[in-house]
């Protein structure tokens, strides 16, 4: 398991980065497009075990997760990427 979960911020800069949709988070992910929307929204918090197949796939997929670092959390592409859709 990852050092630290994603956050709503880092899941749709994270989607931004490699242009993928909600609907292309939530097939690559197996997470449900509602729990993917609720999420990115604010309007609830998923499970640890949720947030971690978000994290795993917009990890395959070229998305580095940068934890708190007295900036705060961030995302950047891994130098090699380049991010094809699911």
């Amino acid at each position: 398991m990852s050092q630290f979960l994603i956050t709503r911020a880092q899941s749709r800069a994270a989607r931004a980065l490699i242009d993928w949709s909600r609907e292309q988070l939530a097939e690559a992910s197996r997470v449900s497009l509602r729990t993917v929307v609720d999420f990115e929204r604010g309007a609830r918090e998923p499970r640890e075990i949720t947030k971690e197949a978000l994290r795993r796939a917009l990890e395959a997929a070229g998305v580095i997760f940068i934890d708190r670092n007295g900036e705060g959390a961030g995302v950047r592409l891994r130098k090699d990427c380049d991010a094809e859709q699911p």
